[in-house]
Formats: C-alpha cells, structure tokens, sequence
C-alpha cells in the first residue's frame, strides 16, 4: 500500500511522489548515493544519521532485507528517496521487505519521482535541508520547516550514535567471504582498541580478521583510559555530521599520536588530522555511493572505493614535513589518506571494509596489522 508522500527542500523547489515505510515526517540533509546494490548497508550506516538519502540506482528492494546484512543494530537514515521500490524481494535470504524494514523503525520513503532531476539539482545547488513527509501537503510549510532543519555545518551527530559503554567483539567475516590475508592469524594476536564515532559492523570484523581482539568505546573515552587497557594498535572510526566540533575527542587522539600505532577511516582521517593540526571544511555535495576512483600515490594504482563523507580535510593546513598525503580523489583532487613521517599512524576517507562496494582497498588491514607488528 502506497500513499501520496512529498519532498521539499529549503530552497522551494518540491518533488511529489508515493510514500511508503511509516507514515509520517522526516528532516535531514539530502544527499545521494550512487551505489547499484547494498542499500540494507547503506540504511545502516549510522554515519547517514541526520541525513535523507536518494539512491540514485533506479529500483530498489528488489532482494529485500536479512538479518545478516545491517552494520547496525538499527537503521540510521532519516528518510530513503528512490524511483521504484520494488513490492516484489527475490532472494532465499530475504526475511523483510524494504518497506517493512523501514517501516518497522518508524523510517518514511518517498518512491515514484524523478530521482535524476533531483540528483541533478543537488549536485548544482550542493546538499540541501529538506523534509519528507506524508502528513503535510502545505507546500509552503513543509519548505518553511526544510529551512528550520538545522545545518550539517557545526553539528555534532557522532556523539549522539556512539556506544554509551564499551563492549568486546569477536564475530570475524561470514566464512562464505574471503579473508583479507592468506591465512588468518589466530585470533586475539593483537587487541585493538576501536574509537566509536558511528562504527560500522564489517570493520569490527576485519579487524577481527587480521588476528585483533577488538574493545570498541565511546568516543568521548580519555587517552589515559585507553592507553591504560595497554592496547597494541588504535582504530578510530567512521561517523556523521561535522568533525570540526569535536574538539575534545580530537584533543585526546592528539595524545595517543606516536605512543601506539593507530588507524583511522572516514569521520577517524579528519578527526586524526585536526589532531596533527589541520582544518575541514563541507564539500558541496559529498561523496557517498561505492564506485570512487582513487589514486594510490605510492603504489600508483586505482582503487574502486566506497565512500560516505560530506567533510573534506584540507591539504593546505598540513604540515607536509610531517606527514605525507597517500591518496587523492580522482573526481575533485580531494584527501583520501595520509599518514605520519614519523609516527606509526595511517588513514583514509573512504570505506575499505567495503560494506557495500569493492574490496579494492581490504590490504589496508593487513597494513594496519603490520604497523602493530612492526610496533612490538
């Protein structure tokens, strides 16, 4: 059962549809992803909190829903737009639609309209406030209420989806997918601990992978605290919103720098460079779907990569006599790793868990595992 649903966006323009999923009203930035598959992943994810998402992939659902597939215990959009949600999920693994899915979790969809002309406008008029909702049909309310949306600039969103408590995980990858290293190492080799800004199950397990019995917490946890579990390595990881008002998790990764070797992805590579010094600001619509290029600068190669960042880390306010860029966007020139001269620490900006997207860029575990060797 379907219903009639609107998109408005803070600018005026309104997009008018089906809605399916609950009933009601959601808020957020919007944004799209061009990803053709893992949309359970992409619902997951909590670095989308506080965010619509438009899959730019015409027909979704189509494969329904598990319980295997989500990289958290909940859905973490505020809202999905597509062209076609599929009524119809072909896949032995399937146990609830799309709809139900989200539906389950009080998530509204919008379906039915042209996602082309609205990726179009997003991408001239960069990321916009908007609201979604199948109870208003007021034009004019629903952009005033776009508007009243606060701004993903200078908001705080991590601490919100972070663990309250920290907790151990062991669960390695599913068996039916291949390891990121020949042989696995026997696992609790190394202990790792894994700073939760929004971290993404798939990364738990490839750290569990490489031989790493992994204590995740929160991210407001001290430096005193951590280095007093006497980990081997650090992982910082993946989160919404701005990095620039975490000034006091920055500070203490500031502390752990060149005291043990540490790690970061997404959210965990600004973090890490406004601890070395440097800034970051808002691209103008992100990145988000699993098909990036980016350049390796050592190696020299190509990496399909899976991405979800609106924040950018500036180059220009890094110190290149101590630390050295590692990989650069193709599409817009942008950072996508860098690590110390001096100090065993390495990170990136995109997703080399890749959950959904390639597996490219799963070595960087194996690096990671290395520095921790070569540490001890």
């Amino acid at each position: 059962m379907s219903f009639p649903a609107t998109l408005a966006l803070e600018d005026g323009r309104c997009f008018h549809g089906r809605g399916a999923g609950a009933r009601g009203q959601a808020s957020g930035e919007v944004v799209f992803n061009t990803g053709l598959t893992g949309y359970q992943e992409i619902f997951t994810d909590p670095s989308y909190s506080g965010q619509i998402v438009v899959l730019t992939y015409p027909h979704i659902g189509n494969y329904g829903t598990n319980p295997d597939d989500s990289e958290s215990a909940k859905p973490y959009i505020e809202s999905l737009v597509a062209r076609e949600l599929s009524q119809v999920t072909s896949n032995w693994r399937s146990s609830l639609s799309a709809d139900e899915f989200l539906a389950s979790r009080g998530i509204p969809i919008l379906a039915e309209i042209d996602t082309r002309a609205l990726v179009r406008h997003i991408r001239t008029q960069g990321s916009l406030r908007g609201v979604v909702s199948s109870l208003e049909t007021d034009e004019a309310k629903l952009v005033a209420k776009a508007r009243a949306t606060p701004s993903m600039a200078g908001l705080d969103l991590a601490s919100g989806v972070s663990t309250p408590e920290s907790y151990l995980w062991t669960d390695g990858p599913p068996k039916c997918l291949p390891s990121s290293l020949p042989s696995s190492p026997k696992q609790g080799s190394f202990h790792v601990v894994a700073y939760d800004f929004g971290i993404k199950r798939n990364i738990l397990r490839q750290l569990v992978d490489i031989g790493a019995r992994v204590t995740v917490v929160p991210c407001n946890t001290s430096a005193d605290d951590v280095l007093a579990i006497r980990p081997d390595g650090v992982f910082v990881s993946n989160g919404p919103g701005d990095p620039e008002p975490l000034t006091g998790p920055a500070s203490q990764l500031r502390r752990l720098v060149g005291r043990v070797p540490v790690f970061g992805i997404c959210l965990g590579l600004q973090l890490l460079g406004q601890a070395l010094g440097g800034k970051t600001y808002k691209l103008k619509f992100g990145h988000h779907g699993c098909n990036h290029p980016v350049l390796n600068l050592n190696s020299g190669k190509v990496e399909i990569t899976s991405q979800n960042h609106g924040f950018a880390l500036d180059p220009d306010t890094l110190d290149p006599a101590s630390i050295e860029l590692t990989h650069i966007n193709l599409n817009d020139r942008t950072v996508e790793g860098f690590r110390s001269r001096k100090d065993p620490l390495f990170c990136v900006q995109y997703h080399p868990e890749a959950a959904p997207g390639p597996h490219d860029s799963r070595y960087l575990f194996e690096e990671f595992r290395q520095l921790m060797l070569d540490a001890s």
